[in-house]
This record gives C-alpha cells, structure tokens and sequence, in this order.
C-alpha cells in the first residue's frame, strides 16, 4: 500500500499554521512583486535560499520581513484566500489559522479593515473549495504588553465570527509567560480559548508558565515537556494536546535532527497530541509531509496515520456534532482504501 496516496487523500484537520508563514513562494513573490524595496525576493525560485534559517532568531527577522509586504487589506483578503485554497488542496477540512493582527494593525492596516478581510477570504474559502477556518489571535510576544494590549482589543471589539481562541507566539526566549496572564484572563473570560505557544525552544518551565498562569488548553509545540517527567505526567492525566510540527522544530535549530525528535517520547508517555506544519513554505514542507514524518518516527500504517487525522479534529475547537462529521469522513475514507 502507498502510504504518501493515502495521506494525500485523507481528509485532515490543522491546529498550529500561521498566516503569514503559509504563504506560498508563489503569493510571496507576488507581493514582494507589487511592493518594491523589500528583501524578499520576487523570484519564487530564490525563495528557498531565502528561507534558510540559521537560527529561531533569525527565523524570525525573516518572517518579520514577509510581513512587512502586506500592506492593505487587499493583501490581507488574498494571502487569506490562497492559504486556504493550498490547505483544501491538502484535503484540509478545518484549519485553525494563527494570526497576528497587531503586527498588520501597526503597519497602517485598520483593525475593522484587517478583520472584514480574514472574514471575507473565510467565507470565500467555504464557499469555493470547502474548508473552514477559524482564527486565534496571537500576541507577538517580542513586541511587549503594548501588543498584548491591543491583540485584546482587536480581538474583543472586533470579535470576527470566526475567532476562536486567543494565542502568544514568537520567541520564547527573554519573554516570561506570567506578564500576559490579564490578557489571558480577559480573553478566557469572553469565550476565547487558550493556546500560547511554549516550551519549543525554552524548557519545561515556560510550559507550566503557560499552563498556569495563561490556562493553555493547548500548548504549541511544547516539546521541551519530555525533559520533565512530571509535566508529561500532568499533560497526560489532563489531557492537555501538544501541537507538533516536527519539521519546524528542526528548521529552527529546536531539535537536532528528525531522528532525535522526541515525539515517540510524548507518544510513549500517553500525551496528546496533533501532527502540523507551522510554516509550511518557510520551513520546505506540508502537512502531507509533516504526516508522513510522523507516520515515520512512529512506525504507523495507514490506520495509525488515520488516528493522527482524528486526533487533530477531537483535539479542535469545532462543536461536537462538526466533529462527528469529519471524524465520519475519515473513518469512510480509511475503510474504502485498499488493504
């Protein structure tokens, strides 16, 4: 049996991929096309050069520097609409779309105008190639509580239909998790769901910061829980999934190499977890690949793999009776493919 096939045709849920960094060397060049004077290159060809990172720091100047080239809310509508177009592609059904609006709002983007776009590409999206997506707002930690303060805002006068959840990201390093803990608290308090990012390149101390003091349902990444026995314990008994995209980890330096990527640890231990992309293009990847990865460093056949795309969807903040939908979907898919 063809496992790639298979994955290619599973119908898949995705928990962790950014906005700006599912951007297709295609829609990357064509923006560093219409806004001269960037960095970027314009030739989808150099891009991979580009994107060669040395460093998670450096992984962020560059990415900060792609985010630089959407400029209004008609770039926001297009990336929107042609991420969602490579995720369906992928037979994505749901995707949960990280985004940083601050990081959009500060660069002349009004906030109402940032948010009828995203909305705008959603329901284009559903409508031409049937997939849903849902949004969590991320703070961009590096930026202080300045942004937190305003990723509150956006999100709560704002409130696009589809926002689901309320999220932290970029580095880890020299930004404690316990400084966002109002934000959080207001954010929970309205209805959002928590999902900060931690424990992908610090230890296992910023996972219990997140699970703590912001109330993590999820934890993105969190990698660095296999280095506390306790934590995997805790994770486990609680049922608290990990969002894993195990090329990213290597891509930024986080994880040596694929064979010392500690997901059959997380496995062994009983912690829950997703299979994701991250930052597909940036990184040289897709979720297909990333499922294939997995399916590798754990010795999975088609139905372990299936398990994989089911666990992403009960792991989701999709309503029940979605859930048993696409959860329908998988298990007809698997049980019509060839033994």
């Amino acid at each position: 049996m063809d496992l790639t096939s298979f994955i290619a045709g599973l119908p898949k849920a995705e928990l962790h991929v950014h906005h700006v960094g599912s951007a297709s060397p295609r829609i990357v060049a064509e923006l560093a096309s219409r806004h001269e004077g960037s960095p970027v290159p314009s030739d989808p060809a150099a891009l991979a050069d580009y994107f060669a990172f040395k460093d998670f720091k450096h992984f962020i100047d560059i990415y900060l520097t792609v985010v630089d080239l959407i400029r209004d809310d008609e770039d926001v509508r297009m990336l929107t609409y042609e991420v969602a177009r490579e995720l369906a592609r992928q037979q994505v059904r749901y995707a949960e779309l990280t985004i940083t609006p601050f990081s959009h709002v500060k660069r002349g983007i009004p906030a109402p105008a940032f948010c009828a776009a995203i909305e705008d590409a959603r329901a284009g999206a559903a409508a031409d190639f049937g997939i849903e997506l849902r949004w969590c707002f991320d703070i961009p930690g590096e930026a202080g509580l300045p942004a937190a303060e305003e990723t509150l805002r956006i999100a709560l006068e704002e409130r696009p239909d589809g926002l689901v959840s309320f999220g932290l990201g970029g580095p880890e390093i020299g930004v404690p998790r316990p400084q966002f803990k109002p934000y959080f608290d207001k954010a929970r308090a309205a209805g959002l769901h928590s999902v900060p990012h931690a424990g992908e390149t610090t230890g296992p101390a910023t996972i219990w910061d997140a699970l703590r003091d912001l109330g993590a349902e999820r934890i993105g990444h969190g990698i660095a829980a296999v280095g506390d026995p306790q934590l995997m314990a805790y994770l486990a008994e609680h049922q608290i999934p990990l969002e894993i995209s195990p090329t990213s980890n290597v891509r930024t330096r986080a994880v040596a190499n694929i064979a010392e990527h500690p997901l059959p640890q997380i496995v062994a231990a009983g912690v829950p977890f997703s299979i994701n992309s991250d930052d597909p293009p940036m990184f040289g990847t897709t979720l297909e690949e990333e499922y294939a990865v997995a399916a590798h460093l754990l010795e999975l056949d088609a139905a372990g793999v299936a398990g994989l795309a089911k666990a992403a969807v009960t792991q989701s903040f999709l309503p029940t009776t979605t859930q048993q939908k696409l959860l329908s979907e998988i298990d007809d898919y698997t049980e019509k493919w060839p033994a």
